[in-house]
């Protein structure tokens, strides 16, 4: 054995072969590339922080002790990416470089140790919270925030001035006149956890996928190309560090009083620590009480508190020796499983869900918890019976980790995935490239029938008031509705008898499905609930087709050359037009005098903007900017809410943001006026 482990091969623990340590590099780096795109770039990671480091230091000892298989391009090598193409590309004056993350304190008491060895006379740390958000950099030129940039990949990210601009907590204009002339701070966007529950109950009650957790929602939601609905999820902002050439502390901890003078929000929790033991207080004190903050929190960041340290000390390719992260493990509880059943959506997809034991995560008692779908089933080898690892994804939602084996003495049977839908008995179909099995029979299946209807009157839909799931259930366990269309044929007579329905509740709702016949074409199209087709491209189809019965008679082809629809999309509204239970809906639904035909107000009257991407900024004389943006539409244009090399012109009021017109001026984008607006599109 000896041989065998000096020809470089390694023995991997989690795996049942052994393999040579080239082989384990190569697999690591291909699993920690993957982790990678999935956490910066689809916001939809798969592990856990912990399990990512943990893959990364053990990819980076088998480099350090096997130097002959070194790839530049190895996952040790980068600090990540959260570029997107969509938004300009800002080069960072000071590189954003990541933290290097600890787990125990007997790491804490090693960096500590390196402190004091490398400096060699007294020190400080100063310990902060660690909030769980997405990194941004702030620039300020005489007091006026100027630009604010991501992370990105360290040496660049995206500029997103206009999004920032929008949260309440980062200044525009700075108090007093004490500050450098220029610039840096940096610090965390984060989404609170009352925005993100909520949130998360909009996607789940559309059967979108849900954020893991408040950071990859504030990720997802500070690239969005709308500011407008930027500023609707309700952003904060905590600031941390301050750079610059003329600062006015030599202290960090002092910097960051000063910065909240000049209106920074700037953490209460920040200590100053003298010892090891006051830092390892500080970290034990909030390991508790983070779970009362209103924002989310993953460790303690502790840096050494004089600029003047920091230089000496200095940085390492990817982190500065000067600062390290303590990362508090995810609160964990152990409990039995008694039981998976299935629920059965709108678009008919089945996900399994674990009955548990009760059990207290993170102040709430958990009975139930996701199993998302068949895969994560058989990778936790999941037996009725066994004791099973919960934690809270993001501290909210709660997942199965693990299984302990150990516990196993009375094994029940194996969980596996059921064949056919546990409400109508019609056999399961998995659809290729997507996790999740279905149940075809949608026009039979009740919680499908229900969940349409649901849809159909919802807020963003028809937004038909006094009816909501539970009224639903009511009028479909009577047999008074099947579908959207038999909502029209109700009566108040019908429905005034019915539980908790009183007389008045009755007249309401009639009056309600009455009005909602002037809802335009687009929320109609919405309503219908065809798969993919949210409120946005429901709005595309609208301006691309001037009724329903041209969309119906629409071709994968001519659906594909409208923006926003690609195959998948055009494929599912053919595939819908196709079914003559369809078709039936739609046609009385027609009959009941639903708006199928575009207005007025939507229809293009030239092609004069054919083409043209155009961003609308400051205050207008002679219309509503809303009025400018049906202008824009009705000409043929598109508006967008950010500028970048693509916009073909900015419509300009007064007062237009001073970040838009440097961005405009930078990139030669031309400023038109109102006047010369109007006489553009005469």
């Amino acid at each position: 054995m000896a041989d065998i482990h000096e020809e470089n091969t390694y023995f991997c623990l989690k795996q049942s072969e052994i393999m040579t340590a080239k082989e384990r590099i190569e697999q690591l780096r291909a699993e920690l590339h993957r982790h990678n795109h999935n956490y910066y770039v689809s916001n939809s990671p798969e592990v856990s922080d912990l399990e990512f480091d943990k893959m990364l230091k053990e990819l980076q000892e088998l480099e350090d002790q096997y130097p002959e298989y070194y790839d530049e391009n190895s996952p040790t090598m980068r600090v990540g990416s959260d570029i997107n193409k969509n938004f300009t590309q800002v080069a960072h004056k000071y590189p954003m470089l990541s933290l290097g993350n600890t787990y125990s304190e007997s790491e804490v008491t090693d960096f500590y140790e390196r402190v004091r060895k490398s400096l060699n006379e007294d020190f400080e740390i100063c310990c902060e919270i660690k909030y769980d958000g997405t990194s941004i950099s702030l620039t300020y030129i005489d007091g006026k925030l100027v630009r604010a940039v991501t992370r990105g990949d360290g040496e660049k990210g995206d500029d997103v001035t206009d999004n920032v601009k929008t949260i309440k907590t980062i200044p525009l204009v700075l108090h007093g006149n004490d500050y450098p002339q220029e610039f840096e701070i940096r610090g965390e966007i984060l989404m609170p956890w009352s925005v993100f529950e909520e949130l998360n109950q909009e996607k789940e009650a559309r059967e979108e996928p849900l954020f893991a957790n408040p950071r990859n929602a504030a990720s997802g939601t500070l690239k969005l190309q709308n500011s407008s609905v930027v500023a609707s999820r309700k952003l904060d902002a905590y600031l941390y560090y301050l750079l610059g050439d003329k600062l006015p502390c030599d202290g960090h901890f002092e910097n960051l009083q000063v910065a909240q003078k000049w209106g920074f929000k700037i953490s209460d929790a920040v200590r100053k620590c003298k010892t090891l033991q006051e830092v390892f207080d500080f970290i034990n004190y909030w390991d508790v009480e983070r779970k009362n903050l209103p924002v989310a929190c993953d460790g303690i960041v502790l840096k050494v508190n004089s600029l003047r340290h920091q230089n000496t000390l200095g940085y390492t390719a990817k982190s500065p020796r000067w600062a390290i992260a303590y990362k508090f493990q995810a609160e964990q509880a152990l409990t039995r499983l008694n039981q998976v059943t299935y629920q059965v959506g709108r678009t008919g997809a089945v996900t399994p869900v674990a009955n548990l034991d009760p059990v207290q995560l993170s102040g709430t008692i958990v009975k139930r918890a996701s199993l998302h779908n068949a895969d994560i089933i058989e990778g936790l080898d999941l037996h009725i019976g066994d004791m099973v690892y919960v934690e809270k994804g993001g501290e909210i939602i709660p997942k199965i980790t693990g299984v302990d084996i150990k516990s196993r003495f009375m094994i029940g049977d194996k969980v596996e995935f059921i064949s056919n839908c546990p409400e109508c008995g019609s056999n399961l179909v998995r659809y290729e490239g997507e996790a999740a099995h279905y149940c075809p029979n949608e026009n039979a299946c009740p919680p499908q029938i229900k969940g349409k209807i649901e849809h159909f009157i919802s807020r963003k839909a028809m937004n038909i008031d006094g009816l909501g799931p539970e009224t639903v259930d009511l009028f479909y366990n009577q047999g008074l509705i099947s579908n959207p269309a038999d909502l029209y044929d109700l009566t108040a007579d019908q429905i005034k008898g019915l539980e908790r329905m009183g007389e008045k509740s009755a007249e309401n709702i009639i009056a309600s499905l009455q009005a909602s016949k002037e809802v335009p074409f687009e929320r109609v199209i919405f309503a219908l609930g065809i798969r993919f087709v949210g409120a946005t491209v429901a709005k595309k189809i609208a301006k691309a087709f001037a009724s329903i019965e041209e969309l119906e008679q629409a071709t994968l082809e001519t659906l594909v050359q409208v923006d926003e629809i690609g195959e998948k999309i055009g494929q599912s509204i053919v595939n819908y037009f196709a079914d003559e239970k369809n078709i039936l809906l739609v046609n009385r639904l027609k009959e009941v005098g639903l708006q199928f035909t575009r207005s007025e107000e939507h229809e293009q009257v030239s092609d004069k903007l054919n083409g043209l991407s155009i961003v609308i900024s400051g205050v207008f004389v002679h219309h509503s900017r809303d009025e400018y943006k049906s202008m824009i539409e009705q000409n043929g244009g598109k508006n967008v809410g950010s500028i970048s090399s693509k916009t073909s012109f900015i419509l300009a009021g007064d007062n237009i943001g001073p970040s838009k017109l440097e961005k405009a001026t930078k990139l030669g984008i031309r400023i038109i006026s109102e006047e010369e607006f109007l006489k553009l599109i005469l």
